[in-house]
C-alpha cells in the first residue's frame, strides 16, 4: 500500500531533482530579513512538488509510486518557475532601489514597494513630488522587463483630519502613480489603484514619526493567476 511516507520520500527526491534542473543565480541575493537561507526557488519547487505529488498519486490508481513522481516533478518545475521569476525581479528591483527611500520586502508569492510620505507627496496633495519620478522611472523600467504580474498600488494616510477626506486622498495618490506608470509604457491591463486612507497603520499616529511613517504609498506585485512561469 502506498503510504503518506512513501509518498512524502518520493516528493523529495522530485523537490531535489527540480532544484538540481533549475539553479538560480540568485539564491544568496536579495533575501528578505530573517531567511534562513532557502531560495524562494526551492521553496515554491518542493511545496509545488508535495502538492504534485498527492494529485499524482490519486490519479494513477494502478502505480501509486510512479504517480506521485510523476506529479511531484512537474508541479515542483511550475513553483520553481515562479520563484526563479520573482528571485530575479526581486533583485533587479533591490538595485534599481537602492538609495531611493524605497524598501523592497519578499512576502511569500508577492513582493511589495513601501514608498515613504517624504519622498512621495506633498502634504494634502495628490500631485507626485519632484523626488518621486526617478524611483516612479526605475519602476516603470523594471516593470516592462518584468511582465508578468499583476501591479496594485495602494495609498495610505495617517489620520489627521476626517475619514472621508483620507480615503479620497490616499485613493488619488495611489491613482496618480499608476497614471503615471501607465504613461511611462507600462500595460494599464496589470496596473491597479486603491486607496485605504488611515487603515493599516504601520506605525502609531501618536507622534509625528508615526505619522510620516503611515503616509506612505505600496506596490504589490503579485503572480498572474493561470500564469504558467518557466
Amino acid at each position: 500500500m502506498f503510504t503518506m511516507r512513501r509518498l512524502i520520500i518520493v516528493a523529495t527526491v522530485a523537490t531535489l531533482m527540480t532544484g538540481c534542473a533549475s539553479q538560480n543565480p540568485y539564491d544568496n541575493q536579495g533575501q528578505a530579513q530573517g531567511s534562513t537561507g532557502m531560495s524562494n526557488t526551492a521553496k515554491y519547487g518542493g511545496l509545488g512538488a508535495l502538492a504534485g505529488a498527492v494529485a499524482g498519486a490519486a490519479i494513477n490508481h494502478n502505480n501509486r509510486g510512479k504517480g506521485a513522481l510523476i506529479g511531484a516533478a512537474a508541479a515542483g518545475a511550475i513553483g520553481a518557475g515562479y520563484g526563479y521569476y520573482a528571485d530575479k525581479q526581486e533583485a533587479a528591483l533591490r538595485a534599481s532601489m537602492a538609495n531611493t527611500g524605497v524598501e523592497v520586502q519578499r512576502q511569500g508569492d508577492q513582493i511589495k514597494l513601501i514608498m515613504p510620505g517624504n519622498i512621495t507627496f506633498a502634504t494634502d496633495s495628490a500631485n507626485i513630488a519632484p523626488s518621486f519620478y526617478s524611483p516612479l522611472n526605475n519602476l516603470a523600467n523594471s516593470f516592462k522587463q518584468f511582465n508578468q504580474n499583476t501591479i496594485e498600488v495602494v495609498g495610505y494616510t495617517d489620520s489627521t483630519g476626517s475619514r472621508q477626506h483620507n480615503m479620497d486622498l490616499s485613493q488619488r495618490r495611489a491613482q496618480s502613480v499608476v497614471t503615471y506608470l501607465t504613461s511611462q509604457g507600462v500595460d494599464g491591463s496589470r496596473v491597479s489603484a486603491r486607496g485605504l486612507g488611515p487603515d493599516q497603520p504601520i506605525a502609531s499616529n501618536a507622534d509625528a514619526n508615526g505619522r510620516a511613517q503611515n503616509r506612505r504609498v505600496e506596490v504589490n506585485l503579485k503572480p498572474i493567476p493561470g500564469q504558467q512561469y518557466q
